[in-house]
């Protein structure tokens, strides 16, 4: 992992917008055009690329309807980036940010393109979960096959699945989201998000944060899912607007434009599982990730670990055996927020300001996926580079 090659892939930007609370929160009337021409506009001006230059962008989004795409297109034209950039949608559901960079990252790789934008926008006020419909299938068909029909386990379901499969206890789950707030909340307060956020008008800081949450407070909330069951909306990931932006080239496309690099690439996997344990994705993704780039579990210094419930995420680092201290030092999606199809770069801006800042090389984002899946991608922050 320590030797360079002007070959490799690296980030030199990674912004994001605030997080806010859907329906209610400071953006929940702002189109998510807006969002991305927002985030997509900081990333030229933070850079000095020029939009020209962007050869591809490929977007993360869940909720959108088709039409999205020509909303998504629109929005790189207005930011700046004309129309012979290309661009490009994915739907991998809670990895989609994630999943966006890494196809950037494969064609950069592959010697497609240079110099490339993977990212995600989400506005779950402008488009809810509640507006899923089911699938068109054959029903006779899918109802024979137990799996199949699985992967239609409402998300709130699949976290009590992973309670009563493994013996999760409702106070651990509400501390672990009780530590979310506070985390976040002190990094709110201290400014370390600062340097990862494109405001949106007047809107500087995430607005789910709750400094207050306590276990008391916690433990009054009613389960939603199962009437006897553990999860609840106070340890469950919250619903939220937002865009995120990673700006991505090569080491010596990086080196001629003169700009730091922020981190490097270096791998990135993903796995299945059952559908309706989803949530325990990670737990899968994070050692194949880990040993395509041959390291271990000890050498990661900092893991976000996409916070979908305090179920699987607490169980995934239990199972793991990862050091508590080393995961969502700034809290996560039960604080933040989870907007679906930005997460994933959202986390990769909030990782690597995290490694600059701490002075730390190497970073793990993961998350699970919607129907049965984990992903995760290793990042390093080289100690020449650091900030």
């Amino acid at each position: 992992m320590s030797s360079k090659s002007p070959n490799d892939v690296v980030i030199v930007s990674a912004l994001r917008t605030p997080l806010c609370r859907s329906r209610k929160g400071a953006l929940a009337k702002v189109p998510p055009s807006t969002l991305l021409t927002t985030v997509l506009q900081a990333t030229l001006n933070q850079t000095k690329v020029e939009g020209k230059d962007v050869e591809d962008i490929c977007l993360g989004n869940c909720l959108m309807p088709p039409s999205g795409f020509a909303a998504m297109r629109m929005a790189q034209i207005v930011a700046g980036i004309p129309e012979t950039t290309s661009l490009q949608w994915v739907n991998r559901q809670c990895s989609s940010g994630l999943q966006a960079v890494a196809h950037i990252a494969n064609a950069i790789a592959e010697n497609q393109i240079h110099v490339g934008i993977g990212g995600g926008v989400e506005s779950m006020s402008f488009y809810p979960m509640s507006s899923i419909k089911a699938p068109d299938v054959d029903w006779d068909v899918m109802q024979a096959q137990k799996t199949a029909m699985d992967c239609l386990t409402p998300m709130g379901v699949t976290s009590e699945n992973v309670v009563e499969q493994y013996g999760l206890e409702r106070s651990k789950l509400d501390a672990f989201a009780v530590s979310s707030h506070q985390k976040a909340a002190a990094a709110r307060a201290e400014g370390k998000f600062r340097n990862e956020i494109a405001p949106v008008g007047e809107v500087t800081k995430d607005d789910g944060i709750r400094p207050g949450t306590t276990m008391e407070i916690l433990g009054k909330l009613k389960p939603v899912f199962k009437e006897a069951g553990s999860t609840t909306a106070g340890n469950s990931s919250q619903t939220t607007d937002g865009a995120a932006a990673v700006l991505l080239m090569t080491r010596a496309e990086a080196q001629k434009r003169g700009l730091h690099v922020l981190g490097v690439w270096r791998g990135y996997a993903v796995k299945g599982v059952e559908p309706r344990i989803m949530g325990i994705g990670p737990a899968v993704a994070i050692p194949a990730v880990l040993r395509q780039c041959n390291l271990t579990l000890a050498d990661i210094d900092i893991f976000e670990i996409n916070e979908a419930f305090a179920s699987q995420a607490s169980w995934c680092i239990d199972v793991l055996g990862i050091d508590c201290n080393k995961v969502n030092p700034n809290g996560g999606a039960i604080a933040l927020g989870h907007p679906l199809g930005c997460t994933g770069a959202r986390q990769i801006a909030t990782l690597l300001n995290e490694l600059h800042r701490t002075k730390k090389r190497y970073g793990v984002v993961s998350m699970c996926i919607g129907t049965g899946m984990g992903a995760a991608a290793v990042l390093e922050v080289e100690p020449s580079s650091r900030l």
